[in-house]
């Protein structure tokens, strides 16, 4: 799954670490979202999104979607 996760955080000026911190994961999940590796439960994408402030659409994007 495609996603912003690391823009997002590059903005704010975190690093993986303070990232997994604010979510309760570990640095290793960050780096595994960010590069695809892994997919977050729904729960863990509604709390990356309400984190930035964004819809999980805004964050993340449908393998179906990238594919259109």
């Amino acid at each position: 799954m495609n996603n912003r996760l690391r823009i997002l955080r590059g903005e704010r000026g975190w690093s993986q670490q303070h990232l997994g911190e604010l979510l309760s994961v570990s640095r290793q999940s960050v780096n595994a979202i960010e590069t695809g590796r892994y997919d977050p439960s729904l729960p863990l994408a509604f709390s990356i999104a309400e984190l930035f402030g964004l819809t999980i659409e805004e964050v993340f994007e449908s393998p179906s979607r990238s594919i259109a």
